[in-house]
């Protein structure tokens, strides 16, 4: 089991991303979360198996059809087993 941290940056806000990715981790069985940040980004964190994250990740450079993607930065670390499931925080 690992963590994934990232932030998605570009048009991420105000086109549905944090529902894609709730959905997206959904499927894919992990826990986390995923919130706006006030500059304009999205924040992920995401724990779950390599495979899966990497799924996950991938689905972060694409977006739902409204967004557009311009960088994503991502950190791999171990799990920690905070989660219980995946959930869509306030924005911060």
């Amino acid at each position: 089991m690992e963590r994934l941290q990232a932030r998605v940056y570009g048009r991420v806000q105000g086109v549905g991303f944090r529902h894609f990715v709730w959905q997206q981790a959904q499927r894919l069985g992990l826990t986390g979360w995923v919130r706006n940040r006030r500059d304009g980004s999205v924040e992920v964190v995401a724990e779950g198996p390599r495979a899966a994250l990497d799924q996950l990740l991938a689905a972060l450079h694409e977006g739902p059809p409204a967004a557009w993607v311009r960088r994503v930065e991502a950190h791999f670390g171990p799990a920690q087993g905070a989660f219980a499931d995946f959930a869509i925080r306030p924005t911060q």
